[in-house]
């Protein structure tokens, strides 16, 4: 069953979406809110599950709100609901779960509340937590939420760490000691004193040469002597074994 949050300037609005939401047996409690500020008052009362957001709001406008959101520790899902289509890039750019044009028809509803009820039991499962665990990025100015199952490696940049995915890399001021530490569970193993890798990415490690390494999905990372033999106990719990 799902709490959630609708969040418009226009009270006709608010009561019509508040209404089907009710409406929906899937949803157990609908709350209300007339601006960004007052959103923002009601989460740190009550955790919701999801958010259903106006854009266009004086003051704090849907597309802030989300932003703020987005570094919540556990965000709830994000809709948006607005009139026009002109945002909708930037709402996926901001990781949101659907994007509902005015006014809202109940099937077209029905089937936004089927996909946060799905995201809801995923992230709820055994061990999701660990592997679903979200990371607030910005790249060009854009916040990004990634996954953190789809880091690769992880490099060393001074007080930073530059995270790499499949998509591209992200700097976040997090340094590599701490996320060593964060991850170490979630198969995530220190190289070098500039790399942690994550296990899961591993294609191959050479062990021998003057210099050993680890593939990760098609780039060569050094292995320093000092941890080479953490790296060989992760190894010997897995099926990979040494390239000559």
């Amino acid at each position: 069953m799902l709490t959630v949050l609708v969040v418009d300037d226009e009270l006709p609005a608010v009561r019509e979406l508040a209404y089907l939401l009710g409406r929906d047996e899937r949803v157990s409690a609908v709350r209300t809110a007339n601006s960004g500020a007052e959103a923002l008052l009601a989460l740190e009362r009550e955790e919701v599950d999801a958010l259903f957001l106006d854009i266009h709001m004086p003051g704090l406008s849907g597309l802030d709100l989300a932003r703020v959101i987005a570094r919540f520790a556990r965000p709830p899902a994000i809709v948006f609901v607005t009139a026009d289509e002109e945002h909708a890039l930037e709402a996926f750019d901001l990781a949101a779960v659907d994007y509902l044009l005015k006014p809202v028809r109940a099937e077209r509803l029905g089937r936004c509340l089927a996909r946060i009820t799905t995201l809801r039991e995923e992230s709820s499962g055994p061990g999701a937590e660990a592997a679903h665990e979200i990371i607030t990025v910005e790249q060009a100015g854009v916040t990004r939420r990634i996954r953190r199952d789809d880091v690769r490696f992880v490099q060393a940049q001074g007080d930073y760490a530059r995270l790499h995915t499949a998509e591209g890399s992200y700097l976040v001021r997090v340094p590599l000691s701490d996320l060593e530490r964060h991850w170490a569970r979630a198969g995530f193993v220190r190289i070098h004193r500039s790399f942690l890798v994550s296990m899961d990415y591993v294609d191959h490690v050479r062990f021998g040469g003057a210099q050993p390494t680890v593939g990760v999905a098609g780039t060569e990372l050094p292995v320093s002597r000092r941890l080479l033999p953490a790296l060989r106990e992760r190894l010997a719990a897995t099926r990979l074994r040494p390239l000559p």
